[in-house]
């Protein structure tokens, strides 16, 4: 894996317009933006942390605490929510013991509501890492779970 040093080293540091794409690069290898790359960029573009920061916060994109091993990610467009996505997502939260945003104690799981995920015609959808969940039912959230979880006791 990268360090951080090497992603910038790609970028000039006189372009200020870099400053997403670096930000973008470094979550993609770290899954997270983290205090430290965000002083090193800043540092590095010449730019306030703070300001930096405040841009990050502006964009859904990007987080600023590490994801767990199996990121979920349950659809709330409109499609899903008229199709009862809360009750998949209350599950998920009882299942798994955190909200929207957090991740195990353990770090195996973390969860995430997100805009549309273009599974309109089959919602509610939830994904796991990359492996799509559609029409999902009250009985399946926990055999989704019980699957991961027996992945990391094999």
């Amino acid at each position: 894996m990268p360090d951080i040093d090497s992603i910038l080293e790609k970028y000039s540091y006189t372009q200020h317009d870099n400053l997403i794409p670096i930000l973008q690069e470094i979550q993609d290898d770290f899954g997270y933006l983290s205090k430290e790359a965000l002083v090193k960029v800043g540092d590095y573009l010449k730019i306030p942390t703070g300001k930096i920061y405040g841009l990050a916060t502006f964009y859904s994109q990007f987080r600023f605490e590490p994801k767990g091993k199996y990121h979920i990610r349950i659809c709330n467009g409109t499609s899903c929510h008229i199709n009862s996505n809360f009750i998949i997502l209350k599950e998920l939260k009882k299942k798994l013991g955190i909200n929207d945003g957090e991740v195990t104690k353990n770090g195996l799981f973390s969860l995430e509501e997100t805009e549309c995920m273009s599974g309109c015609g089959f919602g509610p959808v939830m994904m796991v890492n990359e492996k799509v969940y559609t029409r999902l039912t009250l009985e399946k959230v926990p055999e989704i779970i019980h699957f991961y979880l027996q992945i990391e006791n094999e």
